[in-house]
């Protein structure tokens, strides 16, 4: 909790600016409104999490959630009793997904960073071809339900986007509360060490690897919903995903950081986004905005953490 403050200090800031800027922003509504819209970023960060704790990166999220969305669109077509068999399918293409990335990463030896990109290109060029760059089918109305949908009386009532957040949100932070979490945590912060320990640091890593294809299949059930069929819907999502849990303080090398905080990461920068919408500056600096936060928190992690240990020129000598 302590590693949380910070953010959720930078977020309360925003937040308060945000009810200043927009007074309704500070009704039932409004403020559900916001978690709704911020619901897919947080549970893709949380997932982001798990993969980068551990030391690796993610960046075939963005392309699975577009060809999630597009694969419901096309087997769905409008036909209500399909929508549950295609949200399980869903789900289990996410955790194939995850499962691809984590089994080339730890036993092929491919970094993480290459088997992920090579994931995101072929996800992208499997949808362009399937589609020609324009989705077709439709989604029901009982799967759009759960970007759009809400449960109880207005003005009180809540969208299922946020009860799915807090589910997923509680799972992540139970997850990093049991073994599994520490083990995590452990391979990130020194593989090798962890590895002699007696730690399974390929079925950690693959595990993890599998979590974010979850966070990202939940992502796109959530995307489907609120923003309908694109082929564009889940573009730049990983880079927004891997900025919140940088915003969050997780260090990029593993081994460092809290799933709370990556969650409150997404939260500030979709709060941030908001609050840059309001006074009217262009969307288009978003990107421009995640590339300063990138280079800016890592920057200042790299003068908080102490450097790596250096050896001294006797060591050195006798290790030659």
């Amino acid at each position: 909790m302590k590693r949380a403050l910070p953010i959720l200090a930078v977020l309360l800031v925003l937040l308060a600016a945000i009810a200043l800027a927009n007074p309704l922003f500070l009704e039932p509504a409004g403020f559900l409104a916001f978690l709704k819209r911020a619901a897919p970023l947080v549970i893709l960060a949380a997932g982001q999490y798990f993969v980068i704790v551990s030391g690796e990166f993610d960046l075939s999220v963005g392309s699975l959630v577009t060809a999630e969305v597009v694969i419901a669109a096309r087997l769905i077509d409008g036909n209500e009793p399909a929508t549950w068999p295609v949200i399980a399918l869903l789900i289990v293409i996410g955790l194939l997904v995850g499962l691809v990335n984590g089994v080339v990463t730890t036993k092929l030896r491919v970094p993480s960073f290459i088997v992920t990109l090579g994931m995101l290109l072929i996800l992208s060029g499997t949808v362009f071809l399937w589609t020609g760059g324009a989705p077709r089918g439709a989604l029901s109305e009982g799967f759009r339900a759960f970007g759009r949908g809400s449960l109880g009386p207005v003005p009180w009532s809540v969208p299922w986007s946020v009860l799915i957040l807090l589910a997923m949100g509680a799972a992540a932070i139970w997850l990093m509360r049991a073994d599994f979490g520490k083990t995590l945590i452990a391979t990130g912060d020194n593989e090798r060490a962890a590895a002699l320990s007696g730690v399974r640091v390929d079925r950690a890593k693959i595990f993890a690897f599998m979590l974010s294809g979850l966070a990202a299949a939940v992502a796109a059930i959530l995307l489907g919903g609120f923003a309908g069929v694109s082929a564009q819907v889940g573009q730049g999502l990983e880079f927004s995903a891997i900025t919140a849990v940088v915003l969050g303080g997780v260090a990029l090398g593993g081994g460092r950081g809290s799933v709370l905080a990556a969650m409150a990461g997404a939260f500030t920068l979709e709060a941030l986004f908001t609050l840059l919408n309001l006074y009217g500056i262009s969307g288009a600096l978003e990107f421009t905005v995640q590339g300063v936060i990138i280079i800016a928190a890592v920057a200042a992690g790299a003068i908080r953490l102490p450097r790596k240990f250096t050896p001294r020129r006797g060591d050195a000598h006798a290790a030659s």
